[in-house]
């Protein structure tokens, strides 16, 4: 059974940087999609960006596309989202997720296997 432990939340202004941390154990993220997700309160949850690991191909929802940055360190066994110049709607809780194969429809919240615990994220101006 695969778990994913998130670390790296917090409180941010919008001119510095925050990196969420995502940690797999149990299984390989080798081979799979991760991605990252978000969810403010009263809203529905969003995806914010995938990676295939297969193909290191990468996708972002527009609104952080130039800003945001997902990685992976298979060593590791971790992805990352790197938070540059965070504005304060994208104040959240945020998190990371994985399923088997290839990144189709990566927005797809339903389409992920396991999830980490959730990293609240608050941007301030």
């Amino acid at each position: 059974q695969a778990q994913l432990v998130q670390s790296g939340g917090g409180s941010v202004q919008t001119r510095g940087s925050l990196r969420l941390s995502c940690a797999a154990s149990g299984y390989t993220i080798s081979g799979n999609c991760m991605g990252w997700f978000r969810q403010a309160p009263g809203k529905e949850r969003e995806a914010v960006a995938a990676l295939s690991t297969r193909t290191s191909g990468t996708s972002y929802r527009d609104s952080v596309k130039g800003r945001f940055t997902i990685s992976q360190d298979n060593a590791k066994n971790t992805v990352y989202l790197q938070m540059n110049s965070p504005k304060p709607e994208d104040t959240a809780m945020y998190y990371c997720a994985m399923r088997t194969g290839y990144c189709y429809t990566w927005s797809d919240s339903s389409s992920y296997d396991y999830w980490g615990q959730g990293t609240q994220v608050t941007v301030s101006s």
